[in-house]
């Protein structure tokens, strides 16, 4: 089975870990100030991908939320990779994204990247797919699986998955052979899992919505789990802002976060709508999917759910209240917490080498500026607003 597709993938890690190091961000950052001296009142600008994860800044510029809490923004900028993303965002050109949530700990610890996380985008939202005569994790025994990202939820997910099924995790390139007891993982960008997997070229991915969704539509594969169905309520892209706007224009960032976390509200309370306003039948074309693709994650059918509860891909569904995907924005330090210790135990090719000396509790601080976020939510009635307990503390729960 040839893998030669993963070329470009693997070329986009290695231009990450570039970004992520001193001499590669050091222009970019130099930049980025110089941005900053010749436009102090920058407007919002945002960068992203075209996954569900980025709903709450695509729809708070969809409906003017920014404009209503008196900031100018500009259109969101599609990005087409996480090194284009970075870049724009350590550069200047752009000021509020969505990161993948480990990915973030990468670059404050591993490149000490001078940004933040102020709050969650989304609960949920991934998945692992995989062909349709593949009924249960151990069945991946000795095949390939694609995944987005080293440092990403879908790839911890996934890998506690197998390990719990008895497997073990490895990567040994696109042409490699794992044993009857390995799973190989392979770097793939997500647009690419779906032929990949329609090919027969790999057994399954995990990749961010909709694209889980769009496998399904195109009968291509079937979900074998939601990763919000074996960690409760987790986030898994998250809005990443500057530093230095952080300190030098709190009043502006607050009304960013404002913004967004009533983004998330509205979301959560019009998801037909919101599935309308991201696809390609929209007025703004955020994403280039179908308006039925987006539906199925933000608004699935009832039939839909009590077949994954009957096939075991939504086990949890009544006990956790659980969503395909939801919307809360607070970043949990319980969560970060969880974060770097399973991260500290999850296969990650690249450099990793900061991972072991993390203090999680330390990196639960220092990586999270959550005072925007808690404002913004005393805004609009708290965490109860959105169906969600009225604590600024949980317990992390994590089954498979």
């Amino acid at each position: 089975m040839e893998l030669d597709n993963l070329i470009p993938s693997r070329r986009e890690f290695l231009k990450l870990g570039a970004l992520f190091s001193l001499a590669g961000a050091a222009p970019l950052l130099a930049l980025q100030k110089a941005r900053a001296a010749v436009d102090p009142d920058a407007p919002v600008r945002i960068g992203y991908l075209p996954i569900t994860d980025a709903t709450p800044l695509l729809v708070a510029h969809a409906k003017g939320m920014f404009e209503a809490e008196g900031l100018k923004s500009e259109k969101p900028v599609l990005l087409r990779s996480w090194s284009q993303l970075i870049e724009a965002f350590l550069s200047g050109q752009i000021n509020v994204v969505h990161l993948l949530s480990p990915m973030t700990v990468w670059a404050r610890y591993g490149s000490q990247a001078p940004a933040k996380v102020v709050a969650w985008n989304h609960v949920g939202g991934s998945g692992i797919t995989v062909s349709p005569d593949i009924l249960e994790p151990k069945q991946l025994a000795g095949k390939h699986v694609a995944i987005p990202f080293w440092y990403s939820i879908h790839n911890v997910m996934l890998q506690y998955l197998l390990r719990e099924n008895g497997l073990t995790p490895v990567s040994l390139g696109a042409t490699g052979k794992p044993a009857a007891n390995e799973v190989n993982l392979v770097v793939m960008a997500p647009a690419d899992m779906i032929p990949a997997l329609a090919s027969k070229r790999i057994s399954g991915f995990t990749a961010a919505e909709p694209f889980n969704a769009q496998g399904e539509a195109l009968n291509v594969g079937r979900v074998l789990r939601f990763t919000g169905d074996m960690w409760r309520d987790h986030a898994c892209c998250v809005v990443y802002m500057h530093e230095r706007d952080l300190a030098e224009r709190p009043e502006w960032s607050q009304k960013v976060v404002d913004a967004m976390v009533k983004a998330q509200l509205w979301s959560q309370n019009n998801r037909e709508e919101t599935a309308h306003i991201l696809s390609k039948d929209g007025e703004q074309k955020y994403m280039p999917f179908p308006e039925p693709v987006l539906r199925r994650v933000l608004a699935p059918e009832a039939d839909d759910w009590a077949r994954y509860a009957g096939d075991g891909s939504a086990r949890r569904m009544d006990e956790w209240n659980e969503k395909r995907i939801d919307f809360q924005p607070y970043p949990y330090p319980s969560y970060t917490e969880e974060l770097v210790k399973l991260l500290q135990n999850t296969l990650i090719e690249g450099k990793n080498d900061f991972l072991p000396g993390l203090d999680p509790q330390f990196v639960a601080q220092d990586l999270v500026d959550d005072r925007f976020v808690k404002a913004a939510l005393e805004k609009v009635g708290g965490l109860t607003a959105f169906g969600f307990p009225e604590s600024y503390t949980r317990s992390e729960v994590i089954s498979a």
